[in-house]
């Protein structure tokens, strides 16, 4: 990875964000690299815009990654039972949250 060009993907609006999108990418298969975590503590003096965090993705995995992010934006997911603990998750994630079974295990 280290020969890879990154872009920057997208710029979320806080950590949490920028972690849950990240880890539905990393769930498909693609390497993310976030920045601006460590700027987040200064917000509120600072520009919104630089306090942003930051996604990165390499440019061969560019593609992929634009189409997963147009349908977190869109939120067209279905919330899905777990089948084997029962626990509700939102359907952009492919694993239960509670007991990390994969969604088509169930």
């Amino acid at each position: 990875m280290a020969d890879q060009q990154w872009q920057c993907l997208y710029r979320a609006s806080n950590s949490l964000e920028a972690h849950s999108i990240k880890g539905l990418l990393e769930n498909m298969g693609i390497y993310v690299r976030l920045t601006g975590e460590a700027l987040a503590a200064a917000a509120g003096e600072l520009p919104m815009s630089v306090v942003e965090v930051q996604l990165w993705v390499t440019n061969n995995q560019r593609q992929q990654a634009l189409t997963i992010i147009e349908g977190y934006l869109r939120n067209d997911y279905h919330d899905w039972y777990c089948g084997h603990c029962g626990e509700v998750n939102q359907g952009q994630f492919e694993l239960c949250w509670q007991c990390q079974y994969d969604r088509d295990e169930g």
